[in-house]
């Protein structure tokens, strides 16, 4: 019945930028989500964020609910209560009662999860939920009228999705509050002023109180984990290579001090939270292979940063593939500025940026039609050296699969 459940998710399309078949599926099936909420968007590190809160509360002792995107391998990955994933029986069940309906109104593969997300939700009544948006905010399916959103958090902002969200930082910024709620508050990462001036102006209209985080400092690399002081918190640490995971940390650490009256933590649980790992692909090693999901400008500029470390020293050489609508006009000459060498490549989506898409960059980066083939590959040219798998979330998931099953001897 799962694989039945995959096979219809990936035959619906996301589609245009709008809720109409969604809401009217919302109205008749009265979906909801009642329990406390933390609703997290933004252009970059709202999973991660999204993961070390979970992992904070649930050292705490609190029953959690997460939605986290994306899914590499099943929609079940996605839905997750107490670090558990959603069992194929459950969501065998809830796909069943909901089938119909997912058809009459025809939701697309993303609604269709969250329906499915929130329905599961409702029966195991969690002490908080946290919520990964999709794409903005305003009208993204995660986002409903009635939620008890106790805290929405805004990691970053940058120009993305343009088709759908505008072309100017302040218009994006005005879909991502959109999951602001009335006398509610709102925490905001390290934004441009024209992103902050247009969440500050949603907020102060909805009498929601804007807070912001505050810097990190002594961030340094220590065998494996990045150690840094946040506010009165010294010498923390998370277990990740990735300096872009100390932002993301801090963000989850001042989460909690908001709402701290409401969900107590203590000093011992927030440590304990960080350290108990990081999301899938975000600079992700298995032996000389490292993955990191970054799929825009934003986040290839802080994947560089961490380059150095990642290579331990040594020569990184890239291993690329992104979907079609990806700025890789920006990407590409970031990554080759601090990388030794890039070779382009596909995979099996029917986003993927194709060979003849990369035509004005094949001069400077060869090309291999097959990601297995290019890795191993790189691998055996470069016995020494790190290969950086990067571009897209979904082409880390291809990869790390193809290591998984033992494709891949990733040495």
């Amino acid at each position: 019945m799962v694989e039945a459940i995959e096979q219809f998710l990936s035959q619906r399309e996301n589609g245009a930028y709008d809720r109409d078949g969604f809401d009217r599926y919302i109205a008749k099936r009265k979906l909801t989500l009642s329990c406390p909420v933390i609703h997290i968007t933004g252009s970059n590190g709202k999973g991660s964020t999204a993961y070390f809160l979970e992992s904070i509360y649930r050292q705490a002792g609190y029953s959690v609910a997460s939605f986290i995107k994306p899914c590499f391998y099943a929609v079940n990955e996605c839905i997750r209560f107490n670090g558990e994933e959603i069992s194929d029986a459950e969501l065998s069940k809830l796909f069943h009662d909901n089938e119909k309906d997912f058809d009459k109104f025809q939701l697309t593969a993303f609604e269709a999860t969250v329906a499915l997300a929130y329905r599961y939700f409702e029966q195991v009544k969690p002490d908080i939920a946290i919520i990964e948006a999709g794409m903005g905010g305003a009208i993204d399916a995660t986002n409903l009228d009635d939620m008890d959103t106790r805290l929405a958090i805004i990691t970053t902002v940058s120009l993305e999705h343009t088709n759908y969200l505008g072309t100017t930082l302040s218009q994006i910024a005005l879909h991502k509050a959109g999951i602001i709620k009335p006398n509610s508050s709102v925490l905001v990462g390290k934004l441009d002023d024209a992103s902050l001036e247009t969440i500050n102006a949603e907020a102060e209209s909805l009498r929601a109180k804007v807070y912001r985080v505050e810097d990190y400092h002594y961030h340094h690399l220590v065998n494996g984990e990045y150690r840094f002081d946040y506010s009165f918190y010294k010498d923390l640490a998370v277990s990740s290579i990735a300096e872009y995971q100390v932002a993301n940390a801090c963000l989850a650490i001042e989460a909690t001090r908001i709402l701290s009256a409401e969900f107590p933590v203590n000093e011992e649980q927030v440590r304990a939270g960080l350290l108990s790992g990081s999301l899938p692909g975000r600079l992700e090693r298995f032996g000389r292979v490292v993955l990191d999901g970054a799929h825009n400008p934003e986040a290839i500029k802080s994947l560089c940063r961490c380059v150095y470390s990642a290579g331990k020293g040594k020569p990184v050489h890239v291993l690329f593939a992104s979907f079609r609508d990806k700025n890789i006009a920006v990407e590409l000459p970031d990554l080759d500025n601090r990388c030794a060498s890039i070779t382009l490549t596909t995979f099996d989506h029917r986003r993927a940026r194709k060979e003849e898409e990369y035509m004005l960059y094949i001069a400077d980066h060869p090309f291999v039609e097959d990601p297995i083939a290019a890795l191993k590959g790189l691998l055996e040219q470069h016995p020494e050296e790190t290969v950086l798998v990067t571009g897209s979330l979904y082409f880390v998931g291809v990869i790390r699969k193809a290591i998984l099953s033992g494709d891949i001897d990733p040495k």
